[in-house]
């Protein structure tokens, strides 16, 4: 009798076990976040970092008393405000926005193919591994000087300084996600017949997406900072101004309100095309791979 107990109560217990390892596989939907949830985790903190940097800023252009050397967030509110009734501030943004945003998909067009060359051909890794790496830690204003006396003052010099800056990063950010591609995915892809570039496309581009998105972030800061010193060194008046420029020509004109007007635009460029396209885009990864934890 009491072995027949404990073979009837094994199995429900191996039977427990199993259902919870399959809950565990099971993704369970989730609803809409409340707007107080939402309010509280991701609006609130950000608007209170804002208003504390406005009241250390005013707190500091007190105790500094020199317009000279630092304005208040008021003037700089009515310089923004004054570009804006002007008609002038969108024009400032779009300049630059799209000269960062094409030259970004040139290096990404470039970057890539290059990044799968040094990951997968050693010849290549050994001859041109270390240079990547080189180019990637040189300081993108380093690039102006020659650009400028290759290209002339035009846009072909700022596009290829943004790429002389990105490439590298991008290129770089795919071999690191390559290397962590674990060998058991690429041997399944080829006993299923994934090889070519069948099993690049299907089998390591999407096992390396980690590392790449990590690189194309990185390679779109390169490129917006390369870009900003190339627009400030480079200024002439049939290039448009661009936000660069436009922090130039606020030291040139020893206006502090205008330069601080530059600094702000480039800084909230710079959060927007995060918040926009490299954020999202990094939740997508995480997401498909299950390690976007929720609480």
């Amino acid at each position: 009798m009491a072995s027949t107990e404990t073979k009837s109560t094994q199995p429900s217990g191996l039977a427990g076990i199993e259902a919870g390892l399959d809950a565990l596989d099971v993704v369970t939907p989730s609803g809409r976040a409340p707007f107080r949830r939402t309010f509280v985790d991701k609006i609130l903190p950000p608007v209170l970092a804002t208003v504390l940097l406005l009241v250390v800023w005013q707190i500091t252009f007190k105790i500094v008393d020199d317009p000279t050397k630092l304005v208040s967030p008021v003037d700089v509110g009515r310089e923004l405000q004054n570009a804006w009734l002007e008609g002038k501030l969108l024009g400032y943004i779009w300049t630059s926005v799209s000269r960062g945003l094409l030259g970004f998909l040139f290096a990404l067009a470039i970057g890539t193919p290059l990044g799968l060359l040094v990951a997968r051909v050693k010849v290549i890794r050994a001859a041109i591994g270390p240079i990547l790496s080189g180019l990637q830690s040189l300081p993108s204003v380093a690039w102006v000087p020659p650009a400028v006396l290759w290209l002339g003052l035009n846009n072909s010099m700022m596009y290829a300084v943004i790429l002389l800056g990105a490439v590298p990063s991008i290129a770089n950010g795919l071999v690191s996600g390559v290397d962590q591609v674990p060998p058991l995915f690429l041997r399944a892809g080829r006993t299923m017949g994934a090889t070519g570039v069948k099993g690049t496309w299907f089998i390591m581009l999407p096992a390396a997406l980690p590392g790449y998105v990590a690189g194309l972030k990185q390679g779109w800061a390169f490129s917006w900072r390369s870009l900003m010193a190339a627009e400030i060194i480079a200024s002439f008046p049939d290039l448009g101004v661009g936000l660069g420029q436009l922090l130039e020509n606020g030291r040139n004109a020893s206006d502090m309100s205008m330069v601080f007007e530059a600094i702000l635009l480039i800084l909230f460029v710079g959060i927007a095309i995060d918040l926009l396209i490299f954020s999202p885009l990094e939740r997508w990864v995480l997401r498909a791979r299950g390690l976007l934890v929720k609480s």
